[in-house]
């Protein structure tokens, strides 16, 4: 392809990305579709011979944006929210055109560095110390299972040529994320050594529990080595008291993670940065700027004040990617697992530098306003119930019917394209789950999927199916 013709499909494909995202309301935010319908629509084996450019285009808007579920729409309000912004793609699109590898600082000096910029702008954002290293990763589950191994290299350094002894013990929320326990699994942890402290009454770990725990397991010869502490929990965004796990973990040598790959993005709001207070006695943290900072996935950073102790675990160099020593070359693949690198910073930096802190604070402001107004709107209404507090933009409640009518109130939302719903089970209960996050959504959209429901209801009402 020459450098007209790229132009050409380069100006076409930035116009069909204008047009999708002024005009992102039009489309169903889930696809009628079933298992299986794009594998039928599509040839069976890839073309012997080039295809025309134009024919991949048109393509791409026929057979694969039908089939789409769009996170990037303003009425998403599944799991958690996410955005690609503007800035984002723009940033993601000068990526993927330098194509870099950002290995080793020599392999990509401005990926590096940018790398470590951005994310020092992030840290004084968030208000952690200056002690602490940043390093991107491509998602949370990668970041929590690399502060696992960071852990059980410092608890057990001998594990790292000898393999585990299998008494190493992991502890975190029963309302933790599943990665967390994924990591445990995949680093030979083992799933019967991840202890699952229950929580209180507004789904935070219960202190006491853990303390519990961890003595039982030392009686029984047991080694804790880890407990994971989350700001915003996946069900409902609950947050965990970091002070008073911090003061079990640093009693038992326990190396302190905190999962605030949701929520710690609120802590770049001044008011709201309470959320981590007690996180400079924590030893890594994994914030997510593809959830709540409007950058396109993926993305997740991962901060340590040990990454002597995360290099230790990971940092195996053959001949062939030996480089000169110098103090400030980081090589970033000493610190994890992959070799190969995306320059993800570059899209964190056209986000950070395009809004600004006071632009981003204000954007997650009024997310939370949204989410206190709609919550409002449940508590006033007899049909509908508030199921877990609203610290943030994630609100958990329920039709006051049975788990099948929640259920249903779910799919009838989904099915209809308005928006996109998803649900939690609490205290035994079917809850569903609105989750606001997207920079286009308005207090319109929240008020089109109430009127949903509340017709929904009715209608629920007029059939003798509830009351």
């Amino acid at each position: 392809m020459n450098s007209d013709e790229f132009r050409r499909y380069g100006y076409q494909a930035v116009d069909w990305i204008a047009h999708y995202l002024e005009n992102i309301r039009e489309y169903p935010v889930v696809p009628k579709v079933r298992p299986g319908d794009l594998i039928d629509a599509l040839p069976v084996s890839a073309p012997e011979h080039g295809e025309p450019m134009e024919s991949v285009l048109n393509d791409f808007e026929k057979l694969i944006v039908p089939e789409i579920t769009h996170w990037n729409h303003p009425r998403f309000l599944a799991y958690f929210a996410i955005s690609g912004s503007v800035p984002g793609i723009l940033g993601e699109m000068l990526a993927a055109a330098l194509n870099v590898n950002g290995m080793l600082w020599k392999s990509s000096p401005a990926a590096t560095e940018l790398e470590q910029v951005t994310l020092g702008w992030l840290r004084q954002w968030l208000g952690l110390p200056a002690e602490f290293f940043g390093i991107i990763y491509d998602t949370a589950s990668i970041s929590s299972m690399h502060a696992i191994a960071a852990a059980r290299e410092k608890a057990d350094p001998d594990s790292h040529a000898r393999g585990l002894r299998g008494d190493l013990v992991l502890y975190t929320s029963e309302h933790a994320h599943s990665s967390i326990e994924k990591g445990a699994i995949t680093l030979g942890i083992g799933q019967e050594n991840v202890r699952k402290i229950g929580v209180d009454d507004r789904f935070r770990m219960r202190p006491d529990l853990l303390r519990e725990a961890v003595m039982l397991d030392r009686n029984v010869g047991k080694k804790p080595f880890c407990v994971v502490a989350t700001i915003g929990t996946t069900s409902t965004s609950s947050i965990d008291p970091l002070n008073e796990i911090a003061d079990i973990a640093e009693e038992h040598g326990l190396w302190l993670h905190v999962d605030a790959a949701y929520a710690g993005a609120a802590a770049v709001v001044p008011e709201l940065q309470f959320i981590l207070n007690g996180i400079e006695r924590a030893h890594s943290l994994v914030v997510n700027p593809h959830k709540w900072l409007f950058t396109p996935v993926d993305l997740s950073v991962f901060y340590t004040r040990e990454p002597d102790t995360l290099r230790r675990a990971f940092s195996l160099v053959p001949e062939y990617l030996r480089t000169a020593e110098d103090p400030r070359a980081v090589n970033f693949m000493d610190y994890g697992v992959q070799l190969g690198r995306r320059f993800r910073s570059l899209k964190l930096w056209f986000v950070l530098r395009y809004f600004g802190r006071q632009g981003i604070a204000k954007i997650i402001r009024e997310h939370i306003a949204y989410a206190q107004r709609f919550a409002a709107l449940v508590r006033e209404d007899l049909d509908f119930e508030i199921a877990a507090p609203v610290p943030f933009s994630l609100v958990c409640f329920r039709f006051s019917g049975s788990d099948d009518e929640n259920r249903a109130l779910m799919n009838a939302i989904n099915d209809s394209g308005l928006a996109f719903l998803s649900h939690t089970v609490l205290n035994g209960q079917v809850v569903l789950r609105l989750a606001i996050g997207n920079i286009e959504t308005k207090w319109d959209d929240i008020e089109q999927v109430w009127r949903f429901m509340k017709d929904w209801a009715a209608r629920q009402s007029v059939h003798g199916a509830h009351g």
